[in-house]
């Protein structure tokens, strides 16, 4: 398992698919409300005046040397939802990123958020 304290000594880091092949830079680390547990990472990608942060789950992430390895594949989370470089995640957009991975979504019993930004 993967602490958030540790994931964040990542940032800056490629993200690569399982196959190994980059999908972006580690942005931010997301946590789960419920239990504290890193859930969900932004990668930066796109062109230098085109960027944007995608999300991908990081529950069974594999850190290595100047490396963070998701178990999936890059055309999905190139296609993920997204936010710009300088945006907040809107709570109503929260549950398209885990209907995109085919995760259950399951916000707060008061409706509070899943993820919060580490």
């Amino acid at each position: 398992m993967i602490e958030a304290a540790d994931i964040r000594e990542w940032r800056d880091h490629d993200v690569v698919d399982s196959g190994g092949r980059k999908i972006g830079v580690l942005e931010a680390v997301y946590v789960d409300t419920t239990t504290d547990e890193p859930a969900m990472a932004t990668v930066r990608t796109g062109l230098p005046t085109r960027r944007r942060l995608v999300f991908v789950p990081v529950g069974d992430a594999i850190v290595g040397p100047g490396y963070v390895k998701v178990s999936y594949a890059r055309a999905l989370v190139k296609n993920a939802p997204w936010i710009g470089t300088d945006d907040v995640l809107p709570v109503q957009e929260e549950e398209a990123i885990f209907q995109h991975y085919g995760m259950k979504y399951q916000p707060g019993t008061h409706g509070e958020r899943q993820l919060a930004r580490r």
